[in-house]
């Protein structure tokens, strides 16, 4: 019995002392006190892991106290017999704040792993301290926010087997700046990771690296993510032979070129991105041998020929996206249906498919993009797919109404669903998927009232469609919405009073509607707006103050009927406002000097309003900075050359005095456009324009600027338009502005400009000029013949016919429409779009004599000439019959004499002539369009008679009839391609007239936005006009 008791005392001394060994602090004090004092050097902000979303988001640190074992805090492991701490966890633990290079944290040198991601490290450098971790096999620091260059002694790290640095970046609210890899720190990575597995460095910068370097990666890796990561060159083609890889990722590299290899794929490839590179060439046929591959991503790449058959053999892809090649041929659609995995499809290629048919089937579909595919109606295969939850049918063809069987397709499952940029009419009864988040059919041509998009809705698009009536109150009840685009409809009526109801809306665009009186103040509760874009309607209220939007990043008022002062106290509602345009409304009052200087605007448009008071000087970060036509007085303040980001500067149309700043001309690389126009600035225009500038758009017109033309002007290498008319400037002819290059405008009308317009021969100048206006000068001598032989820009009639677009400025955020003041036809008018075919020479009220040159003739682009109040002599010379888009044509009040050349008359584009106070000759022809002038054309002539004038003629003055022959030469291919061109022309000109008309308005009142939209509408109009009068005229003349 005593032996059975000392047995059990000798048992439990065991156990007792066991328990106790393993009961006792496993965690050493000093890493504990050192992880204590890591977790007190930052505060706690659950918007630090921004980016965690679809991860587990929570303060892990919160668990840290002494009362615990810190081998069991929260992201905490220790080894189990040393003791020591070998791995940390934290992500997406929110904290915020630097991490120090004498940091607590590098004083565990015992770990194996560190996870820091889903952090924010505020801009802070990784530190080098990292080597002490040398037994670290697994480090991740991605998106973080660490910032500046990833240190060498990273690359000492030589047990890693998993390294993440993706996603890091520090804002200013405007600019992005990424972590930066070296290449010769790259280089001694490749070196010394000889172990590693995972390398993941997505948005890193790596521009300096040579895609060379890739080639030296260690044959055990088997992971690789480089995306978007500023690449260069040409990618060797060995990593496809790496035999461990099994992931690539070098997407979003758009300046990184490669081929696939025809042969040796020995990667066990599993997952291929190379979407949105410059890879190019054939896919080649070996492609087919990669058995492993679930994810193939070519998308948007320089991949050419025909799609190998041996694809189709690839029957474990699950993904797969060929879209936005340059692929030959026609796909036939039925080849992708052998990839009986597929899960997702992206496919932009025209395709073979027949409509009407269900033998297509995809068991395991998901995800089907077929966007520019050439669609004309919708695949009837759709109705067999039950699994599908995103459908994009986009930039397709299809027209008609939507049938009825498609509102079923997948009706349980479907969550995105894109019919954008089609043919579609009709009206839209109900949506019928229950779990739809995301819908556009924005750019179709529905009608009727707006759909109301299912409870689950997160983004509803349908901009730019026919849709009519009130915004029904009914889309309030969709409560999930974050998104809702209804732009360039015709809506009209009030926004709903409900519209705060849907309390996580975030972007509202409800711009170029009909939509009227005050905005519903429970918007109020919309305190996630980021962007309220209310641009072109009716709305009659007070600037909106009363918003509680800390998020508002745009706010879009302009072309509205806001009226009253802004209360300026209330601008601290929006600290995230990046962009105000509030322009052409009734706002009065002035703003504070400084009142811009500490917010965060890039946007700033106040133009076209009542504001008063001095110059309200931009925000440093600003870009866009108008405030024309307003009542803005004093001087431009030096301090506006402290907003080094300025791209567009428009201060046009105020009552601007006093010299202007000499910093104004050299102090931003980034300036774009400087507008002065109509102020009363006086004194010399700077002298100095920095090599380095990159304006494009300078305009000084209407103002009091004196003394000599700044030479330095030709450092301005970019500069397409230049406008100083009206002012007082005395010098001669700058010929030396054109050696730029790009110099498409150039106005001095209204100076005191003298001498000869003398051009040597062989001198190459102003070789893109469209516009030159040097009328109302005292320039005398020759016209300058070797002058317009430079004019290159007028001489391609290809410039007329095929050119449609406009001399804009793009910026982030919108564009720049820069505007020109002309004479045409006699008006003087304002473009306030400047059309790049738009030819005019100006040469009128100067001292010009002799003859019109010859050469005038080469012009064939020329659209207004315009030589009147000169001293001008000779005969009207033949050769004008050959500007064929000829306009308008002055040239009256010279001492031309001899007849008028008969063949003006085939100019069928001819819409003004004035010949009138000259020395011109006998009988007006009455041939073509001659025949369409008044007597106002030919007043002022004694030696001219006939129609129109009251004068008659000599009956032995009559011309011959033309004869029989000429009448029937006139054949049926030419007379088809004159009528075409008759017609588009004809609209053209039209156009013009309506422009000219509008031009003269917006010159007498300003620039209202709404005159431009009525312009585009009617633009848009007669461009329709036009085709169908081109159509119907082929049919008339090839019957």
């Amino acid at each position: 019995m005593a032996w059975h008791l000392i047995f059990r005392l000798l048992c439990f001394h065991f156990f007792l002392h066991s328990t106790l060994r393993f009961a006792s602090p496993l965690c050493p004090p000093d890493q504990r006190d050192a992880l204590l004092h890591f977790k007190n050097s930052f505060m706690l902000d659950s918007k630090a892991s921004y980016y965690c979303d679809g991860f587990q988001s929570y303060p892990k640190t919160n668990s840290w106290n002494k009362t615990m074992d810190c081998c069991s805090w929260d992201g905490v492991t220790c080894d189990g017999v040393t003791n020591n701490i070998i791995s940390l966890d934290l992500t997406c633990s929110w904290l915020h704040g630097s991490l120090q290079s004498n940091s607590s944290l590098f004083l565990l040198r015992h770990l194996r792993s560190l996870n820091l991601g889903g952090n924010n490290f505020a801009g802070s450098h990784i530190s080098p301290n990292l080597s002490a971790f040398a037994k670290l096999t697994h480090l991740n620091l991605s998106y973080s926010h660490f910032f500046g260059i990833v240190p060498s002694e990273i690359s000492h790290l030589s047990k890693l087997v998993s390294l993440d640095l993706s996603n890091n970046y520090i804002s200013d609210g405007h600019w992005l700046s990424y972590l930066r890899l070296e290449n010769s720190i790259f280089t001694m990575l490749v070196h010394n990771l000889t172990t590693l597995r995972k390398l993941v460095l997505d948005e890193v910068n790596m521009s300096m690296v040579s895609p060379k370097s890739f080639a030296n990666l260690s044959s055990s890796l088997k992971y690789l993510s480089i995306c978007s990561c500023s690449l260069g060159g040409i990618f060797s083609d060995t990593i496809f032979r790496l035999p461990s890889l099994t992931s690539l990722n070098i997407s979003e590299n758009y300046d990184l070129s490669g081929i696939l290899p025809k042969s040796n794929w020995t990667s066990p490839l599993e997952s291929l991105s190379l979407k949105s590179t410059n890879f190019s060439g054939e896919i080649p046929d070996s492609i087919g041998n990669m058995k492993t591959l679930t994810t193939l991503d070519l998308s948007y790449c320089e991949f050419t020929g025909h799609i190998p058959s041996s694809m189709w053999d690839l029957n474990q892809l699950q993904v797969l996206s060929i879209a936005g090649n340059s692929f030959s041929g026609v796909v036939e659609f039925e080849k992708f249906t052998k990839l009986k995995n597929l899960q997702s499809l992206t496919v932009a290629q025209e395709l073979n498919l027949i409509y009407d048919t269900l033998k297509y089937t995809f068991p395991k579909l998901e995800t089907l993009m077929l966007y520019f595919c050439n669609l004309t109606k919708f695949p009837y295969f759709l109705n067999s797919l039950k699994r599908l939850r995103s459908l994009d049918l986009s930039s397709n063809r299809i027209s008609g109404e939507i049938p009825m069987w498609f509102w079923g397709i997948s009706c349980d499952t479907l969550e995105m669903l894109d019919l954008s940029s089609n043919l579609l009419k009709g009206g839209i009864q109900q949506l019928r998927w229950k779990n739809l988040q995301y819908i556009s059919i924005e750019n179709n041509s529905f009608h009727g009232p707006l759909p109301i998009p299912p409870p689950s809705t997160h983004s509803f698009i349908a901009s730019d469609n026919g849709f009519t009536g009130e915004i029904p109150s009914l889309i309030c009840q969709s409560s999930s919405l974050q998104q809702l685009k209804l732009s360039n409809n015709n809506l009209f009526g009030n926004i709903p009073s409900c519209f705060g109801n849907i309390t996580n809306l975030k972007i509202l665009d409800l711009s170029n509607n009909k939509l009227r009186g005050p905005l519903p103040r429970s918007l109020v509760k919309c305190v996630n707006l980021s962007t309220l874009v209310l641009e072109y309607n009716e709305f009659i209220d007070i600037f909106p103050h009363w918003l509680e939007a800390p998020q508002l990043y745009d706010l879009d008022l302009h072309s509205n009927k806001f009226y009253g002062k802004i209360n300026l106290t209330a601008f601290g509602l929006f600290p995230a406002l990046q962009s105000l345009s509030i322009s052409n409304n009734n706002f009065i009052g002035q703003w504070p000097i400084g009142f811009f200087s500490n917010t965060s605007l890039v946007v700033i448009d106040l133009s076209n309003n009542k504001f008063g008071g001095p110059i309200p000087l931009p925000s440093p970060v600003t870009s866009y900075y108008s405030i024309a036509s307003n009542n803005i007085t004093g001087k431009i303040p030096s301090l506006i050359c402290n907003a080094m980001h300025l791209m567009i500067i428009d201060l046009s149309n105020n009552s601007l005095t006093g010299n202007l700043p000499w910093c104004l001309t050299n102090f931003s690389t980034n300036l774009s456009v400087l507008n002065l126009r109509m102020n009363h600035l006086e004194g010399t225009i700077p002298q100095f324009f920095s090599s380095r500038s990159r304006l494009r758009t300078l305009d000084l017109s209407r103002n009091q600027f004196e003394g000599t033309l700044p030479q330095s002007l030709v450092k301005c290498r970019y500069l397409e338009i230049l406008d100083l008319s009206h002012n007082q400037i005395e010098d001669t002819f700058p010929r030396w502005l054109g050696t730029l290059p790009e110099l498409k405008v150039l106005v001095l009308r209204s100076n005191n400009l003298k001498g000869l317009l003398d051009i040597p021969k062989g001198i190459h100048l102003f070789p893109k000029l469209h516009i030159l206006d040097l009328s109302n000068n005292s320039f005398s001598g020759l016209l300058p013949a070797n002058l317009m032989m430079n004019l290159k820009g007028m001489m391609n009639v290809e410039n007329v016919q095929n050119t449609t677009s406009y001399m804009t400025q793009d910026l982030r955020g919108g564009t720049y429409e820069n505007s020109v003041v002309v004479m045409m036809k006699g008006l003087e008018v304002q473009l306030v779009r400047i059309l790049t075919f738009l030819t005019i020479i100006d040469l009128s009220c100067n001292s010009f004599q002799g003859n019109i040159p010859e050469v005038i003739g080469h012009l064939h682009s020329l659209i207004g000439l315009n030589l009147s109040h000169n001293h001008l002599t000779g005969s009207i010379p033949s050769t004008l019959e050959n500007l064929t888009n000829l306009e308008w044509l002055d040239l009256s009040s010279n001492n031309f004499s001899g007849l008028i050349p008969r063949k003006l008359g085939d100019l069928a584009f001819l819409g003004y002539l004035n010949l009138s106070k000259n020395q011109l000759t006998g009988q007006i022809p009455q041939y073509k369009q001659l025949s369409t002038f008044s007597s106002d054309s030919f007043d002022g002539n004694p030696g001219l008679c006939g129609t129109p004038l009251p004068k008659a003629c000599p009956s032995n003055s009559q011309p011959p009839p033309p004869t029989p022959s000429s009448l029937l030469t006139f054949d049926r291919e030419g007379h088809e391609s004159w009528l075409k061109q008759k017609t588009l022309w004809i609209g053209y000109a039209s156009g013009i007239i309506i422009g000219n008309s509008i031009a003269y308005i917006v010159f007498e009142i300003g620039r209202p936005k709404w005159l431009i939209q009525g312009v585009r509408i009617l633009e848009s109009k007669a461009i329709e006009w036009i085709k169908k009068t081109r159509r119907k005229a082929i049919k008339f003349h090839g019957q």
